[in-house]
């Protein structure tokens, strides 16, 4: 018998390119405007950093990192408890890339102005790499605010040291730190007012009052974390600790992790159940006051969170405008076919909106201690630009992904795990009600809040007859009495738009301005993305958005 070569079914055509060889921060030309204007200094470390997005192998690092998740070791192979987390060895890498590159600490370490800005460039590009790390870089970065008593000095050399250390060791043995949080419980969610975990005191020592901690946590971010802060209820009520993982003597501190969760997103990163067992916790702040303290961490959380969705919707434009570029159907590349054309515009004007109005927060949290007017526009800008970007990911991101057609539903295509990460900002550090919730209640507790959000949108005043008409309806909107917070979404959502379309008057080209304006402000756009009244202003939208190679 003849046995004849297998002969071939097709050749492979027509596959879009790989979406390699960009660089996330100077390919994009609004953050490097960002930059330009708050911040040019970083400039440098953008690059370096926006490199590693484009990168074959850090890409493949992150593929690994999600597709080998972590593990719960509870016990050593002689039945000792060691309540570790294993992660594959590409976790590692990419944390001691973040970790060097100053993702976490750069705020803290800047001899230049406006640090919150550049450090938010940093988490920006981050967030368009790998988004697990995005968790522990995050915590780690609010961490700097909890971590003034003068006891905790060695822990804030650690945590900017520049340096990731994995090693299971006190603090005083290693050369780098990141910190984790551990604050809901099972009944009470979000609610920390019913935090059943219980602290007893036990002395006073030179690294301050100790407590012993006794109780669970539904959800424990990074539980391999170094230290990590938490509460429990004290005698004067709930009060904020922080815990070191490993105490003086090398131990474990008394805690143990029950499971690691399952998520449906953010899978490389480990979030986990634990009960604390006589946990030893150094307390922070008043005791009795704890979520006042805990919520001066929670400030830079939902600033880095509504940076990191925008990041994240930047990165899910490029790899749509990657694909949609590079693959050709029906005579022409599938950007340049108007319907196309119209959804990839669409997704510009919302990518380049949420990006500005992000760091416009991080502009106004650089400018809190020296200025009135920004400390207002910081305390009720922050859960707004929370709200409103975590809250849009996931449905652009959905955008985004029907732009591949079926290749971007399989798990090979880095559009599958996007989209499983999108929702998740919007649930972590306050849910989208949570953040509605506490734009209404800075209004309410201070009224030069109010005059100071409104101040802020008052130069964009004549730009724009649409804009001037929603400007005099969120003025009304806001001066109504309210008994209650049912009209909370709406008027944040009126908030957002104005304070994007403000932002992109000072920032953006016209036809992006006048295009938002006039879809977003004026009716003239539909309820899902491409609905953009066709313009020939639409390619160049597209094309200011696209990749220099594009």
């Amino acid at each position: 018998m003849t046995v004849h070569a297998i002969a071939p079914t097709h050749q492979v055509l027509n596959q879009a390119r790989p979406a390699t060889g960009w660089n996330a921060f100077s390919d994009d030309a609004v953050l490097q405007g960002v930059v330009t204007r708050q911040a040019p200094w970083v400039a440098g470390r953008a690059t370096a950093l926006g490199a590693h997005a484009g990168d074959e192998a850090v890409q493949d690092l992150a593929r690994l990192a999600n597709r080998f998740t972590p593990e719960l070791r509870t016990h050593d192979r002689f039945g000792n408890r060691v309540d570790w987390v294993e992660f594959h060895p590409a976790w590692h890498e990419l944390m001691a890339l973040a970790f060097r590159l100053e993702v976490p600490s750069l705020a803290w370490t800047a001899t230049e102005p406006n640090g919150h800005v550049a450090r938010g460039v940093l988490s920006y590009v981050w967030n368009q790499i790998e988004h697990g790390v995005g968790c522990p870089t995050g915590m780690t970065y609010a961490a700097w605010p909890g971590l003034a008593q003068p006891e905790f000095s060695l822990w804030r050399e650690k945590i900017t040291s520049g340096q990731y250390d994995k090693r299971p060791l006190p603090v005083s043995q290693k050369t780098g730190a990141s910190i984790g949080y551990a604050m809901t419980e099972k009944q009470g969610g979000s609610d920390l007012r019913q935090t059943q975990t219980t602290a007893r005191y036990l002395e006073d020592t030179p690294e301050g009052r100790v407590f012993l901690i006794t109780g669970h946590k539904w959800f424990f971010s990074v539980p391999q974390s170094d230290g990590f802060f938490t509460l429990a209820r004290s005698e004067s009520g709930v009060s904020c600790f922080f815990a070191p993982g490993f105490l003086p003597d090398g131990s474990r501190n008394r805690l143990q992790i029950q499971r690691l969760k399952d998520k449906a997103g953010n899978r490389s990163n480990a979030s986990s159940e634990v009960e604390f067992r006589e946990c030893l916790g150094w307390l922070v702040g008043e005791e009795g006051h704890g979520i006042r303290e805990i919520l001066s961490h929670a400030h830079l959380t939902r600033l880095d969170f509504a940076i990191g969705s925008a990041g994240l919707m930047r990165q899910a434009l490029t790899l749509a405008l990657n694909h949609t570029q590079s693959r050709k159907g029906f005579g022409s590349s599938l950007a340049e076919q108007p319907m196309m054309t119209n959804i990839l515009a669409d997704l510009a004007i919302d990518s380049e909106a949420s990006t500005l109005m992000a760091f416009r927060v991080a502009a106004a949290t650089d400018a809190m201690e020296s200025s009135e007017q920004e400390r207002h526009v910081a305390r009720v800008s922050t859960p707004l630009a929370k709200f409103w970007n975590c809250k849009r990911a996931a449905a652009f991101v959905a955008e985004a992904l029907e732009c591949h057609g079926g290749n971007g539903f399989i798990e090979e295509n880095p559009m599958a795990r996007l989209y499983r990460e999108a929702p998740l900002n919007a649930i972590w550090e306050g849910t989208s009600n949570m953040m509605c919730m506490d734009v209404l209640r800075s209004f309410n507790r201070d009224p030069r809040t109010k005059e100071a959000f409104m101040a802020e949108l008052g130069s964009a005043r004549g730009a724009n007859r649409a804009l001037d008409r929603w400007l005099d309806r969120l003025g009304d909107e806001v001066a109504k009495p309210r008994n209650d917070d049912g009209h909370g979404r709406r008027l944040a959502n009126l908030m957002a738009y104005a304070l994007q379309a403000s932002e992109l008057k000072k920032h953006a080209n016209e036809a992006v301005f006048e295009t938002f304006c006039r879809s977003r402000l004026d009716a003239d756009w539909g309820y899902v993305f491409g609905t953009l009244d066709p313009s020939p202003e639409l390619a160049s939208i597209v094309k200011r958005a696209s990749v220099a190679r594009g």
